[in-house]
């Protein structure tokens, strides 16, 4: 039987996801510099049961062709033959039911493969469910693998890891920490191992994980791409003798290959027998618990990587640069922070952490840690929020009013919470269609159809008519949009008013980032408007935009208010189940339009456009000082937006 079927209940069947690539890879050794990435995918090979790896970078930084060659690169290993999971005959616990049945086994080998997880992908195409085929003509219940069966002793890839479902994420990292993956749906109940070698890449700028996510990755690194013209030449020098001739280009690099494969090797033989001494384990939870890392996943990631670092470079038992080192790579996503903190793992605080686990009593007992916890640096009454260092303006306390709630402004339930059907969510229940079901519930359907099969004639095992069809209700979690429309024109440069309206920007951004929300950034001032920021939900990203928006000018919020109405339609175009909110943040005088309107004329009509789409939208008035000719008020009235006023939210008011 070849390697790219399984056999069961004497059936072959393909497997879809284990197709041979015959062209050649780029070597992972001829990768230039990455040296981080590198070595944290090199650890997950000696060591899986540290947990993957989640790669945060730009575009075109190699991340994809590191996985692929380290694959490439990897020795082949035993596999039971005909197994559909690949299961390793020199472990028993770890085998599947069909593999445990047999008296005597047939091996083989096969390299290690990437499974890709297509961002699209379901959760029966990835966790499996009922054989349908087997089902209909039989009436067997019979398992039909999913991509997580064929992830097994393989890597399992998920490029933009940050754009899949959360509830498909869940499952990933849950079979990913188990080793195992638990079936339970559509009639059927099934158990089968699926431990694999996780990486997960994203790019930061289109959205981060949930905490709770980020958390369950063993390792994190940050690449960035290389600025060096002359390392960046040695790049195109490199790719271009690669795809001119990839046989001569990969045979330059095969004894470099080859020493890596077998330290590699080496390494994992090694691994067993490595111990951590018990002063360095006081060092990995001092540096843990002065990093604020929550929970104990962080501890326990850091003693796996520490003995893999030995193993990787030969000793025979670790020492503090080995701790240092899995520090950084297991610690720079658990450090607690607060949304916006700019805070990073350095030298200093691990030294300082290492030292002060020495002196430590020698009984075990730990120390009670002097660093006083961290604090937020969230805005409030008692603090001072600073922004870009060119600002002109002084800082400025700031108080969030009560009543000032992104999710009061636009819907009862918050962010993640809110709950919507769609194509490709989570199958929570079944229904009878009303009109031509998308997509079956066959666990629904064939119970319906169960009771009168005896009254039933034909020449399948299951009869099943019309009546008995049932649909899937398919459901994902959903947020808002939210579209903060700034006026940077030079009236709120006059008595500092621009460091107000930063501050309540950020107030709300900070309840966006609770709620999970996407925010996007238009501006205006001059004679045109800006997208300073596309919706996005790295809300990080959305916070350095807002402090350098530059200020001057004249107001066209007529321009400015068009092109937020514009995006937010995009948005809607895109996803129809988001919620949208317009957020304007200006005094309401306009004194540029297109020549053939006058200002108000053309505000009125933008207004009346966004009221007639029923796009939730408030109305931030920045006017200040005791006369107000209310321009803004009269906008919101318009536009039908919840109206407040700038100095509301300010604590002191405006200066």
């Amino acid at each position: 039987m070849k390697y790219d079927e399984f056999q069961i209940d004497n059936t072959k069947v393909h497997n879809p996801m284990s197709e041979i690539h015959l062209r050649l890879l780029y070597p992972f050794t001829a990768i230039v510099e990455q040296d981080t990435m590198k070595k944290a995918l090199i650890l997950n090979a000696i060591n899986p049961r540290i947990g993957g790896v989640l790669i945060k970078g730009e575009r075109g930084t190699a991340k994809s062709t590191a996985v692929r060659s380290l694959a490439a690169l990897l020795p082949e290993h035993a596999v039971v033959l005909g197994c559909m999971f690949g299961c390793d005959p020199e472990r028993p616990d770890e085998m599947c039911e069909e593999c445990r049945k047999k008296e005597e086994l047939q091996i083989a080998k096969r390299k290690m493969q990437v499974i890709e997880l297509p961002i699209s992908a379901t959760e029966d195409k990835v966790v499996g469910s009922l054989d349908i085929s087997a089902a209909i003509k039989t009436g067997d219940k019979r398992f039909e693998p999913g991509i997580l069966a064929f992830a097994h002793r393989n890597i399992l890839y998920v490029d933009e890891v940050n754009l899949l479902n959360d509830h498909i994420v869940d499952v990933l990292l849950d079979a990913a920490a188990m080793g195992i993956n638990i079936v339970e749906r559509e009639g059927v109940s099934f158990i089968h191992p699926s431990a694999f070698l996780l990486v997960g890449t994203m790019n930061p700028e289109e959205g981060d994980l949930r905490p709770q996510l980020l958390d369950r990755f063993g390792l994190c690194v940050e690449i960035e791409g290389i600025r060096n013209p002359d390392t960046r030449l040695e790049i195109i020098r490199r790719r271009m003798d690669f795809e001119s001739d990839p046989q001569a280009f990969s045979a330059e690099w095969t004894l470099s290959e080859k020493d890596l494969a077998e330290r590699i090797t080496t390494a994992q033989k090694m691994l067993p027998e490595i111990t951590i001494p018990s002063m360095l384990l006081k060092m990995i939870v001092q540096i843990c618990i002065d990093a604020g890392v929550d929970g104990h996943r962080g501890d326990i990631a850091m003693m796996k990587v520490v003995k893999t670092l030995a193993a990787y470079y030969g000793k025979q038992e670790p020492d503090e640069d080995d701790v240092r080192e899995a520090a950084r790579l297991v610690l720079t996503h658990r450090m607690k922070k607060t949304p916006f903190s700019n805070e990073r793992l350095n030298e200093d605080s691990i030294n300082e952490s290492i030292e002060k686990s020495k002196m430590q009593p020698k009984d075990g007992s730990a120390c009670e840690s002097e660093n006083p916890p961290i604090k937020s640096e969230m805005p409030d009454s008692d603090k001072t929020t600073q922004f870009a260092p060119d600002s002109p303006f002084q800082k400025k306390p700031l108080e969030l009013a009560p009543q000032l709630r992104i999710d009061e402004i636009v819907r009862e339930s918050a962010g993640r919470r809110t709950t919507t059907e769609s194509e490709n969510g989570k199958y929570t229940k079944s229904r009878i269609p009303h009109e031509k079901p998308k997509t079956i519930a066959f666990d629904a359907t064939l119970r319906a159809a169960a009771p009168y099969q005896k009254s039933r004639k034909g020449n399948l095992a299951v009869t099943i008519c019309r009546s008995d069809i049932r649909e899937r209700v398919l459901e994902e979690k959903t947020g808002n949009t939210i579209i903060f429309v700034v006026d940077a024109s030079g009236s709120m440069g006059v008595k500092k008013r621009m460091s107000a309206v930063k501050g309540a920007v950020l107030s709300l951004l900070i309840d966006a980032y609770q709620k999970r929300d996407k925010v996007g950034i238009v501006t205006f001032r001059g004679d045109r408007a800006a997208l300073l920021l596309s919706p996005t939900s790295s809300i990080d990203l959305a916070e350095t935009k807002l402090k350098v928006i530059p200020t001057g000018g004249r107001t066209p919020l007529g321009k400015g208010l068009q092109m937020g109405f514009d995006v937010l339609s995009q948005e809607l175009h895109r996803d129809p189940k988001t919620k949208p909110l317009l957020i304007l943040i200006s005094d309401g005088k306009a004194n540029v339009s297109s020549p053939a309107e006058k200002p108000m004329d053309e505000l009125k009509k933008i207004a009346d456009c966004i009221q007639k789409a029923k796009i939730p939208s408030l109305m931030l008035d920045s006017e200040a000082g005791l006369i107000r000719l209310g321009y803004a008020e009269k906008l919101a009235k318009m536009m039908g937006a919840k109206y407040m006023k700038l100095d509301e939210i300010v604590s002191g008011g405006l200066i």
